[in-house]
């Protein structure tokens, strides 16, 4: 295995930064962007089932290899794979996607022989600032992957007769326009959405200009499940080995959920999501899980499954079982 100088490589990149290299991945005052209108009927999605990896454990390369082995993954090879963490901080996990749950998730595409990967990501803070404080500068150089700041790409507005945006919402190229993309997010709550999970990751993909819309209206939950009739991840990947169980999204009341899952239905991942903060003991998901209204309009928008009973687990071991079984009485119960 080849080794860095982090220092050095770290200089190297803030230089190319300074000169102008990264001025179109971390902001420049030139506008980069281009502007269609589009006003789609998206393909509905209706599957008969939704199968759901989960794997028990503290450990998050474990956790990310195994759930990726458990599912029939669509092929990468000779692809370019967009990586959509959850960097809309730097804090610590699961305030922000841990670096061993994204550095595993790259090292298995690669595995996969994809052609190029990209990182994809559009921040509260500071971009450039959540990337080096989080040394994901460090690590795309190590592993090879380009970083692109979603807030300066080009984009179409997409729109859609009945949804809850005044106006739709600008879509960045590099989402609307990819061949394969991985999500992976951090399992827990959010002070506004409730949860923040698969459905509530694509909120990262649309520029700053939209976030006063969305959290100055009443019905922020339908607009977030609206995002995700733009774009469909190929597989997604959640890190609840801690979680927040009330608060969100950078801070909250902690627990440790020693669980990964993964799968490509996200009304079923958000499903389980929140069966497993139940079991944790959040309050702050007390309510019925199918009536929560990020997954209530993601179902009416047909996103995916209907019903708990077309979630079906596949795990690696009988802790992992037992513990999916404990899960399909909690969604069962609503």
């Amino acid at each position: 295995m080849k080794f860095f100088n982090n220092n050095i490589r770290r200089r190297d990149f803030m230089k190319k930064m300074a000169i102008g290299g990264f001025s179109v991945l971390y902001g420049c005052k030139k506008d980069m962007r281009s502007y269609t209108l589009t006003d789609l009927e998206p393909e509905p999605i209706e599957p008969e089932k939704a199968l759901i990896a989960l794997h028990k454990t503290a450990d998050r390369r474990e956790g990310v290899t195994t759930v990726m082995d458990l599912l029939d993954v669509a092929p990468m090879e000779g692809k370019h794979v967009i990586v959509k963490p959850n960097f809309n901080t730097s804090d610590p996990a699961p305030g922000s996607t841990h670096n061993d749950t994204l550095s595993q998730i790259i090292s298995e595409i690669k595995a996969r022989s994809a052609s190029r990967i990209t990182l994809a990501e559009r921040s509260y803070q500071n971009f450039g600032s959540v990337i080096t404080e989080k040394q994901i500068d460090v690590m795309s150089q190590q592993m090879d992957f380009n970083v692109i700041n979603l807030d300066i790409d080009q984009y179409t507005v997409f729109n859609r007769t009945g949804m809850h945006w005044q106006n739709g919402f600008r879509l960045p190229d590099t989402i609307g326009n990819a061949e394969y993309i991985v999500a992976t997010g951090c399992l827990k709550t959010h002070h506004t959405g409730v949860i923040t999970m698969s459905l509530k990751l694509g909120v990262g993909i649309l520029p700053r200009l939209h976030m006063s819309e969305l959290h100055g209206s009443p019905r922020i939950n339908s607009m977030i499940a609206e995002i995700n009739l733009a774009y469909r991840p190929n597989l997604i990947i959640m890190d609840g080995v801690q979680t927040f169980i009330e608060g969100g999204p950078s801070q909250g009341t902690e627990r440790t959920g020693n669980m990964f899952i993964a799968g490509t239905d996200r009304i079923a991942i958000d499903a389980v999501g929140t069966a497993i903060l139940k079991n944790l003991g959040s309050v702050r998901v007390s309510g019925k899980i199918f009536e929560l209204e990020q997954i209530q309009r993601a179902m009416e928008l047909k996103l995916g499954i209907e019903y708990a009973n077309q979630i079906e687990f596949v795990t690696a071991n009988e802790e992992s079982k037992s513990y999916a079984n404990e899960l399909t009485s909690i969604l069962a119960a609503g």
